[in-house]
C-alpha cells in the first residue's frame, strides 16, 4: 500500500470514526432522554388512573351508602324480611340505578337471592355470591349481562340499615369511557384488557388471549395481538412488567408499554392497564441523528480525498520518486538523481539523496580498488599459510639427506628411501592446495544440460558408499580411521528435473558428503534426500555429527573459513558459487549436538510442453 493510499485510508477512518463517535453518544443520549420521558409519562399516566379509580370507588362506595341509608329502601327491605313475596320490588333496583347514577345495583334477599336487577331483571331469584364478603372497601367484579357479554366494574356491597339481612350490591363499569375520563399525556396511550368472565378468577386468569378485549378510548386497539406476550406474563405472574413492542416491522411503530394488574379482593387478576407510550419521535430523531452522521462522514471523507491528493502531491510524489531513486541505486545505477526544487524538508532530502550519490560514485572506483588489494593481500597470506606447513618438512627431509651423505651406503640408502616418499607426499599436498585456490579463482561457467537430480545424487553415494544390499535406499562405509558410517537415501519416486553441470554438481555434492563425514569421527548416519516442492527441487545432506553453533553457521561459507583442523576453508565457498551459477541457494539448518543438514534448493526444469509453450 502506498504513502498515497494510506493516508487516504488513514484520514477517511479518522472522520469516520469521529462522526460515528459522536452520533453513537448523541443516538445514546436521545434514547435515554426520550425513555426517562416515557417513564414519567408513564409515571403519570399510571397516577392518574389510581385518582380516577380511588375517585370512582369512593363514588360507587357513596352510593351504596345512600341507598343502604334511605328511608325508602329500608322500608322496603322490612317488607322483604316480613314477607317472602318478592315480586313488587322486581323493578326497584332500575329506579334506585337511575336515582344514584350507578351502572350495575342489585339487591339481595335475606336468602341471598337477587330481588331486583337494575342490569338484568331477569335474574330475579338467582343467588349472587358477591354479597357474602360484606366489607368497607370495594371490590373489581365481572358481570354478566343480558346480552351473553360481561362487563368489569368497581362495586360495593352495603346492609340495609335497620334490615341487615338485605344486602344492596352497586357498580360502575371500568370501559371506554373510564379510560376517555383519564387526561392521558401527548403520544401516550391506555387500554384496558379483561378477561372473558369465566367461572371463576383462576379460570380467568387462565384463558386464552382475546384480541377484542383489548380496549381503547376509540374501541377495539389495532394490531392488540402485538402485546399478547406482555399481557400473558402479566396476567400469570400478577407483577407488573415493561418492554418494547413493535406493532409492525417497522421501528418507527414501535411502543414502550407499561402493563399494570388489576387485581380482585382474593389477590387474583381481573384485568390489566396496558400504557403504550410511542417512540415515534425517539426513532425519528435517531434516523435525522444518523441521516446527519451519513452527511457529515461523506463529506469528511470527500475532503480526507482532497487532502491526501494535495499532500501527495507535496510529500508522497517525492516521498516516493526518492523510493524509486533509491531502488536504482541498489540495483547499481549510483548515477540516479531527484528533482530537489522544493525547499521544505522534502527537498532538504532529496538534495541529501542527491549529495549521497555523488558521494558513493566518487568513492566507489577507490573502494574498488581497496577491496581488490584486501582480497589479493588476504588471498596472499592465505597461500603463503596454506605452503609454509608442506615447505618445512621439504626442508628438514632435504637437510637430512645432505646429512646422510656422509653415511655408509646401506644407512644412507634407507634414508633415502624415506626422504624420497616424504617428498612425494609433500608435493602431492602442495599440488592439492594448489589447484584448489585454481579452482576457487577460476571457476568456469556452467554448462547447463537436463538431468535428474536422483541420479546425481546416486552417483556420488555409489562413488563414497559401497551397496550393502540390492536397495538403493541402504549402504555404508568404513573410513581410514574406522569409523562406521551408514548412509541412507530417501528420494521421490517421481521425476525430479533440473537444469545443471553434470559435473558441477557432483564436486559440490561430494564436497558436502566428505564435509558430513569429516563431522562424524565417530561414525554416525549420513541421509542424501531429494524431493519435489511446487516449482524448486530440494536436495539435503545431512550428518548426525556434533552440529554447529549459530556463530558458525553465519559464517559458514566465508572464505578461508574453516571449523576444521585442516582445510582451506574454501569447499563450501566453491559450493556456494556452483549454487549461484545454477540459480539455486544454499543454507545450513543445525543446533550444537544435533547435526547439520544442507539444504540445496534448485528451480524446477520445465517440462517439454511447457518449454515448447
Amino acid at each position: 500500500m502506498s504513502l498515497r493510499q494510506r493516508l487516504l485510508l488513514l484520514f477517511s477512518l479518522t472522520i469516520a470514526a469521529a462522526v460515528a463517535a459522536v452520533a453513537w453518544t448523541v443516538l445514546v443520549r436521545i434514547r435515554e432522554v426520550f425513555n426517562q420521558q416515557d417513564q414519567e409519562k408513564t409515571s403519570l399516566l399510571v397516577s392518574q388512573f389510581q385518582r380516577e379509580f380511588q375517585h370512582r370507588s369512593a363514588d360507587v362506595a357513596s352510593a351504596v351508602d345512600r341507598l343502604a341509608n334511605a328511608e325508602r329502601v329500608r322500608n322496603m327491605a322490612l317488607e322483604l324480611s316480613q314477607s317472602s313475596d318478592a315480586a313488587p320490588e322486581l323493578t326497584e333496583a332500575q329506579a334506585l340505578a337511575i336515582e344514584v347514577r350507578v351502572d350495575f345495583l342489585e339487591i339481595v334477599g335475606p336468602d341471598g337471592n337477587i330481588v331486583s336487577s337494575a342490569q338484568w331483571p331477569a335474574r330475579f331469584g338467582y343467588p349472587e355470591a358477591a354479597v357474602n364478603g360484606v366489607g368497607a372497601q370495594v371490590f373489581l367484579k365481572r358481570e354478566d349481562l343480558p346480552d351473553g357479554a360481561s362487563a368489569l366494574g368497581v362495586f360495593a356491597v352495603r346492609p340495609v340499615r335497620g334490615a341487615p339481612q338485605v344486602r344492596i350490591l352497586g357498580g360502575m363499569r371500568l370501559d371506554q369511557q373510564f379510560l376517555a375520563d383519564l387526561p392521558t399525556p401527548a403520544g401516550v396511550e391506555a387500554y384496558l384488557y379483561s378477561s372473558d368472565g369465566a367461572a371463576d378468577a383462576a379460570a380467568s386468569t387462565q384463558s386464552s388471549f382475546d384480541p377484542k378485549r383489548l380496549l381503547g378510548v376509540n374501541g377495539v386497539v389495532a394490531n392488540a395481538a402485538r402485546y399478547q406476550p406482555l399481557i400473558d406474563a402479566v396476567r400469570r405472574t400478577g407483577q407488573q412488567s415493561s418492554s418494547i413492542v413493535y406493532l409492525t416491522d417497522r421501528r418507527d411503530d414501535s411502543v414502550s408499554a407499561t402493563v399494570l394488574p388489576l387485581k380482585s379482593e382474593a389477590g387474583q387478576v381481573m384485568a390489566v392497564l396496558v400504557v403504550s407510550a410511542s417512540r415515534r419521535q425517539m426513532v425519528e430523531a435517531q434516523q435525522h441523528i444518523r441521516a446527519i452522521a451519513y452527511g457529515v462522514a461523506a463529506t469528511g471523507i470527500l475532503l480526507a480525498i482532497g487532502c491526501s491528493v494535495w499532500i501527495a502531491g507535496r510529500v508522497s510524489r517525492p516521498i516516493e520518486e526518492l523510493a524509486r531513486a533509491a531502488e536504482e541505486v541498489a540495483r547499481g545505477n549510483w548515477d540516479t538523481r531527484v528533482d530537489a526544487r522544493s525547499r521544505d524538508e522534502v527537498g532538504t532530502l532529496a538534495r541529501s539523496f542527491n549529495h549521497m550519490t555523488g558521494e558513493l560514485t566518487a568513492q566507489r572506483e577507490k573502494l574498488i580498488q581497496s577491496e581488490r588489494v584486501a582480497a589479493w593481500r588476504e588471498l596472499a597470506r592465505r597461500l603463503a599459510h596454506e605452503l609454509k606447513n608442506p615447505l618445512f618438512p621439504l626442508q628438514l627431509t632435504v637437510e637430512n639427506l645432505v646429512h646422510a651423505r656422509g653415511l655408509p651406503e646401506e644407512e644412507f640408502d634407507e634414508v633415502f628411501r624415506e626422504s624420497t616418499r616424504t617428498l612425494s607426499m609433500e608435493i602431492a599436498n602442495l599440488k592439492t592446495i594448489i589447484g584448489r585456490f585454481s579452482d576457487f579463482s577460476k571457476m568456469p561457467k556452467p554448462h547447463l544440460e537436463r538431468m535428474d537430480a536422483a541420479e546425481a545424487i546416486t552417483r556420488v553415494a555409489l562413488l563414497y558408499f559401497p551397496w550393502k544390499g540390492t536397495a538403493a535406499e541402504e549402504c555404508d562405509v568404513t573410513s581410514a580411521g574406522e569409523q562406521k558410517i551408514d548412509c541412507c537415501m530417501m528420494l521421490d519416486t517421481g521425476p525430479l528435473p533440473i537444469d545443471a553441470d553434470p559435473e558441477m554438481l557432483h564436486r559440490a555434492l561430494s564436497n558436502l558428503v566428505l564435509n558430513a563425514m569429516d563431522a562424524m569421527p565417530d561414525g554416525g548416519k549420513l541421509t542424501l534426500s531429494a524431493k519435489c516442492l511446487d516449482d524448486h527441487i530440494e536436495i539435503r545432506v545431512a550428518d548426525t555429527g556434533e552440529g554447529l553453533t549459530p556463530e558458525e553457521c553465519e559464517r559458514l561459507f566465508t572464505p578461508y573459513y574453516t571449523t576444521k583442523q585442516h582445510g582451506t576453508g574454501l569447499g563450501l565457498a566453491i559450493v556456494q558459487s556452483v549454487m549461484a551459477d545454477h540459480a539455486g541457494t544454499i543454507s545450513v539448518e543445525s543446533q550444537p549436538g544435533g547435526g547439520a543438514a544442507f539444504v540445496l534448493i534448485f528451480p524446477k526444469a520445465a517440462s517439454t510442453g511447457e518449454t515448447q509453450a
